[in-house]
């Protein structure tokens, strides 16, 4: 009898035992324990994938829109981008909008160096090369003073200033990139943008018009384009609509706004207190240039001594153009429309005012100068 019971287990005790109360009593080939026991280290980490597809693919809509109908493609990129924010609540995609939006950025406008040569700029010669900075400083002051009229921070005013003076959106993106979100909202930003594109879009369809009416000649209706409208593409497309003289012209001086891009920045670095609030910092520190604003003077320099292949030329200037809209399309998707909403139409004040500023001076030194 003892040798019976100490021969196996009671038979009624293993039928009571309660297997999904163990651990792992049901994890037939393991896979439970494996997840709960794998190290940190063996777990997926943060990639850029979802971030840039999501962006890529969003980006690749607006070029569609725009080749189809028409349409600024900058701003359908701000459109679509900011139809799709609510995608940036996934932290997943974060790293990737955070490197569209950055990266991407400073190797577009590296990229568009190679549309500039210094040859360009000694071509405008000196009375309308001095107007044309005297037409940007003029735009420039106009959007601080626009961004005190409506309400705005004075960093709001040189962003739309300094971006309706230059190039529009890319100008835009670097200067903000100096700027900083700590002192400009992304919400200011993203309403700048879609400003400035708006306005472009305006200034293309309409300015050709009124150099018409004022029965400008094809040198001052270059000038007048050239020195007035924000994006680059949309000042020669518009200077091409009034005739070929005028868009060869408009070219130039459009190109000679791009090529100050780099000095602009390096004064509104100047013009900013430091981050921290500190003192006393020394002269060369407050006026070094980010990287990509120094590679973009080297990328001029370089395009002005070796001649660079037209099909290089061509494909860099698509190249860049890809990257801004990868930037904007990242950038908008980042921002908060509530936060836009809540800003109101005062904050488009600076857009207008260094946009009439603009057309209004570079009109009265065509009409005067050439």
């Amino acid at each position: 009898m003892g040798q019976d019971m100490n021969s196996g287990p009671d038979k009624s005790s293993m039928a009571r035992v309660d297997w999904d109360a163990l651990p792992y009593g049901g994890d037939l080939y393991g896979e439970m324990h494996l997840a709960e026991t794998t190290s940190a280290a063996a777990q997926p980490k943060d990639t850029l994938f979802p971030g840039l597809a999501i962006c890529g693919v969003a980006a690749a809509a607006a070029a569609w829109l725009s080749e189809h109908y028409g349409f600024p493609i900058i701003l359908l990129g701000l459109l679509v981008g900011l139809s799709l924010n609510f995608i940036a609540r996934d932290p997943r995609t974060h790293l990737g909008l955070d490197f569209a939006s950055r990266t991407c950025l400073r190797i577009g406008i590296v990229m568009l160096g190679l549309q500039v040569t210094f040859a360009q700029i000694g071509a405008l010669g000196p009375a309308p090369f001095g107007a044309l900075v005297v037409v940007m400083a003029a735009t420039i002051l106009a959007g601080v003073l626009g961004s005190r009229v409506g309400g705005q921070s004075t960093y709001a005013g040189m962003l739309a200033g300094g971006a309706t003076a230059i190039c529009g959106a890319s100008a835009a993106l670097a200067l903000y990139g100096v700027i900083g979100k700590h002192r400009l909202s992304q919400a200011q930003f993203a309403l700048t943008l879609v400003g400035i594109s708006l306005a472009s879009a305006f200034a293309m369809s309409v300015y050709p018009v009124l150099a018409e009416e004022f029965a400008l000649s094809d040198r001052q209706a270059g000038f007048l384009i050239g020195a007035s409208i924000h994006d680059v593409a949309q000042a020669i497309g518009a200077g091409y609509a009034f005739s070929d003289a005028a868009g060869s012209y408009a070219t130039i001086v459009k190109l000679a706004r791009v090529a100050l891009l780099a000095p602009v920045v390096a004064l509104v670095s100047l013009a900013l207190t430091p981050a921290d609030g500190s003192v006393g910092q020394p002269l060369w520190k407050r006026l070094a240039l980010p990287w990509f604003i120094t590679a973009f003077l080297a990328t001029v320099a370089l395009n002005s001594v070796v001649t660079m292949p037209p099909v290089l030329a061509h494909y860099a200037l698509v190249g860049s153009k890809a990257l801004l809209l990868l930037a904007v399309t990242a950038t908008a998707m980042r921002s908060r429309m509530d936060l836009l909403m809540e800003m109101g139409w005062r904050a488009t004040v600076p857009v207008l005012a260094a946009t009439l500023v603009s057309f209004g001076v570079a009109l009265g030194f065509a009409l005067l100068l050439l």
